[in-house]
């Protein structure tokens, strides 16, 4: 009998084998990714972008062998729309959790953000932050949630203590500041950060206005700033309402001292720049943005251009955070989410162009992580601080 079993297990395992033959080496399972963006809605653009770098990363990794301490295993990414909602984006992570994705990509906006971690949480799924500024989102205890870029607190520290240094520079010509900000979590968090700060570097803020998400008319807001006369205007806002609301402005003839934009939705784009080069000229922006200086930033932004597509922040911050999430499954040598979260929260990654240092995760937020300031000049993106990365000189003030 026993011989019997014996013979009989024999050759079932032959039987296997033969099913799939060994010959080269069996291909590794692929790791499923979720990758999680507002691609239909209010903020599509935005998302697309996210989507581009997500999929270019995943691709670029694979391409270059995969996981290797898996095997060669491949990314696959299981795409969500989080259609520019809360909701949605829940939704969408419920669906990835069921798919059993090993972790999450996304999800661009703060307030989308802030409920896909939390539902991810619920799973112990890992869920990589690649934008959503809002320091909320890293504050509320989540172990399975870690924020590639500076929150917004950090960029409006860094936005006003520079603009003093420049104001300071150039006579101190500015003195009055009227901040213009999108309703939502990130909009209405940057302004009420800058308008705590700035009073104490002496500048007075005259008028916090807000406005929803989409706006099509700017043009009360553009007639009010002119009664205020503001010397500085800082606009917080997405994509359409930013270009729209400066373009309002030049076609009013509202001209202040500087535009600086604390997280300005087209203020460091190279999309506004070309569609709208005479309202773009000469603003100042503290925003993610790449190294300058790294050699594979202008690769990638070729890549990217070759496409008809433009090098946005969306789409080398959600890059880059794709190839963080890659080498944390690759130190975990594992597709187990609580593996992957141990790998990330004990992370050193710096083989990317971002101005960081290496990624040190405190509480879910990445101490490396810093926004740079840029300008708009001669049609051209350039970084203007800090000086380790400095293309150019700033324009400040940009009107006596």
């Amino acid at each position: 009998m026993s011989t019997r079993r014996h013979f009989m297990s024999q050759s079932a395992a032959a039987a296997s084998a033969l099913a799939f033959p060994l010959v080269g080496g069996a291909q590794p399972k692929s790791i499923k990714v979720g990758v999680l963006h507002p691609v239909t809605g209010a903020l599509a653009y935005s998302g697309q972008q996210c989507r581009l770098g997500a999929l270019m990363a995943i691709d670029d990794i694979n391409k270059a062998g995969g996981i290797k301490s898996m095997g060669g295993a491949k990314l696959e990414a299981l795409l969500g729309d989080a259609q520019s909602q809360p909701q949605a984006g829940v939704a969408e992570v419920e669906k990835m959790n069921e798919a059993g994705v090993s972790a999450v990509v996304g999800a661009f906006a703060s307030a989308i953000c802030l409920a896909t971690t939390q539902a991810a949480a619920k799973y112990n799924l890992p869920h990589v932050v690649d934008v959503g500024v809002a320091d909320q989102i890293v504050e509320r205890g989540l172990k399975n949630t870690f924020r590639f870029g500076p929150g917004y607190r950090k960029c409006a520290e860094t936005a006003v203590a520079n603009l003093h240094v420049l104001n300071t520079a150039a006579g101190k010509p500015a003195k009055t500041v009227m901040i213009v900000h999108e309703e939502s979590l990130f909009g209405t968090g940057t302004a009420n950060l800058l308008a705590r700060e700035l009073p104490g570097y002496g500048y007075e803020v005259k008028e916090v206005i807000k406005h929803a998400n989409p706006t099509r008319d700017f043009n009360n807001i553009v007639l009010r700033m002119k009664a205020v006369n503001p010397d500085i205007v800082i606009p917080a806002n997405y994509y359409n309402e930013y270009a729209l609301l400066v373009r309002t402005m030049q076609q009013q003839k509202v001209t202040p001292k500087a535009i600086y934009s604390v997280l300005g939705g087209a203020a460091s784009s190279y999309k506004f720049v070309k569609e709208f080069p005479d309202a773009a000229n000469g603003i100042i922006d503290c925003n993610h943005w790449f190294n300058p200086k790294d050699k594979r930033s202008a690769e990638l932004k070729k890549r990217v251009e070759a496409q008809g597509l433009f090098f946005s922040y969306e789409v080398f911050m959600t890059y880059t955070s794709m190839r963080l999430l890659a080498d944390a499954i690759d130190k975990a040598k594992s597709a187990d989410r609580a593996a992957i979260i141990n790998a990330l929260q004990n992370s050193t990654f710096s083989d990317h162009i971002m101005p960081y240092g290496a990624t040190r995760f405190v509480n879910g937020q990445n101490m490396g992580a810093q926004p740079l300031m840029t300008q708009v000049l001669k049609n051209d993106i350039k970084v203007i601080i800090p000086r380790d990365y400095r293309e150019a000189d700033p324009l400040f003030p940009l009107r006596a």
